[in-house]
C-alpha cells in the first residue's frame, strides 16, 4: 500500500483485487506510530482497552470517555492508516439515534475515520442510521465480548446450523445497512469462508481462519504484553514483556548497587 491515507472505501478495493488486510489494535501514541510505520491497514482501538490496558476483567465497564481519551491519542499518531473506533456499551444499544450522535463523537471529537458496532439484527437500524449520516461502519459478528454474560463466556459462535444461518443472514444484513467490512470473531473456518465468499464487503477474521479478507489482532496479544489471557488464536510475535521485565530488573539492580546513574549519565 502506497504512503498515503487508507480510507473505508480502500477495503473493499482491497478484497476485489484479493490483497489481504492487516489490521491491528492499538490504544495510545507511541504504539499507534509505531503500527502506522509498520504498514498496517488500519488500527483499530478497541474496547478491548478495558482488559489490556485499563485492568477490567471484561470491556463493559469501558466508556465513551474512555474510548474518546485513546481514540484522540491514536488518530494524533495516525498519517497513513485507517483508524476505527470501537463504539462501547451502552453506547449504542439504547436507540439509532443515540448510536448516531456517539458515532460522531468519535469523529468530530477524537479524529477517527469510522467506527466499529457489535452484532446483527437489533443493530442493523443503528448501522443504517449512521452510515446514512456519513460515518463509515465496521461490523462485528460471532463472539461479541459486550454480550459476554449473554451468551455465557468467551466461547466460539456459529458451530449448530440455525446460529451459522443467523451470522450468515446478520452479515447480509449489515452489508445491505452499509458496513465498509465485519470483523468475524472466534467463528468456525468453514463458516467464515462461506461468509466471506457471500459478500462484498470484506471479512476481518480475529480466530476465524485463514480464508477471511484480513485478520485482526490485539497488539498487547501479539507482542507477549499481556499474560492474564492467552488467546488460542494469537499468535505471539514477539516477547516484549519478559524483555521489559528484565530492562526494569537490571535498572533496579543497577540503581541499589550504584551502577546507575555513571559518569556519562551525569552532569558535569
Amino acid at each position: 500500500m502506497p504512503e498515503q491515507t487508507i480510507t473505508a472505501p480502500d477495503f473493499i478495493k482491497m478484497k476485489e483485487r484479493g490483497e489481504k488486510i492487516a489490521v491491528l489494535t492499538a490504544y495510545d501514541y507511541p504504539s499507534a506510530l509505531i503500527a502506522d510505520a509498520a504498514g498496517v491497514d488500519a488500527i483499530l482501538v478497541g474496547d478491548s482497552l478495558g482488559m489490556v490496558v485499563l485492568g477490567y476483567d471484561t470491556t463493559l465497564p469501558v466508556t465513551m470517555e474512555d474510548m474518546l481519551h485513546h481514540v484522540k491519542a491514536v488518530s494524533r499518531a495516525a498519517k497513513r492508516v485507517l483508524v476505527i473506533a470501537d463504539m462501547p456499551f451502552m453506547s449504542y444499544q439504547i436507540s439509532p439515534e443515540e448510536g448516531l450522535r456517539n458515532a460522531g463523537r468519535f469523529l468530530q471529537e477524537a479524529g477517527a475515520a469510522a467506527v466499529k458496532l457489535e452484532g446483527g439484527g437489533p443493530v442493523v437500524e443503528t448501522v443504517a442510521r449512521i452510515t446514512s449520516a456519513g460515518i463509515p461502519v465496521m461490523g462485528h459478528l460471532g463472539m461479541q465480548p459486550q454480550s459476554v454474560h449473554q451468551v455465557g463466556g468467551y466461547r466460539a459462535q456459529g458451530r449448530e446450523e440455525e446460529a451459522a444461518r443467523r451470522m450468515l443472514s446478520d452479515a447480509k444484513a449489515l452489508q445491505d445497512a452499509g458496513v465498509f467490512a465485519i470483523v468475524l470473531e472466534v467463528v468456525p473456518m468453514g463458516l467464515a469462508k462461506e461468509i466471506s465468499d457471500s459478500l462484498r464487503v470484506p471479512t476481518i477474521g480475529i480466530g476465524a481462519g485463514p480464508d477471511c479478507d484480513g485478520q485482526v489482532l490485539v497488539l498487547h496479544d501479539m507482542l507477549g504484553l499481556y499474560e492474564r489471557f492467552a488467546p488460542k488464536h494469537a499468535r505471539r510475535y514477539a516477547e516484549i514483556g519478559e524483555n521489559m521485565r528484565k530492562a526494569i530488573s537490571d535498572y533496579v539492580e543497577d540503581v541499589r548497587t550504584g551502577g546507575f546513574p555513571g559518569e556519562k549519565e551525569s552532569v558535569k
